[in-house]
């Protein structure tokens, strides 16, 4: 076996939209933003309150810049 081939295991924050923040460890960056954590989900917390998915619709919008919608309307 080849040695030394593995990325680099490290602590890293995961910090969520709600303010929430924990350490785990992982091969990816440093610091790692969410927007829904076990602190401020409904299923965690028992209480029912609104997603806003009208920001991931902006989010897939601006990353295919409206070319998908134009293409599946043939």
């Amino acid at each position: 076996m080849k040695q030394k081939i593995h990325p680099e295991y490290q602590q890293v924050t995961v910090t969520c939209a709600c303010g929430n923040s924990f350490h785990t460890r992982s091969t990816m960056c440093k610091d790692i933003r969410v927007e829904i954590c076990s602190a401020c989900h409904p299923f965690y917390t028992g209480k029912q309150k609104f997603v806003d998915t009208a920001g991931r619709v902006e989010k897939f919008q601006r990353k295919y810049g409206g070319e998908y919608f134009k293409r599946t309307k043939k």
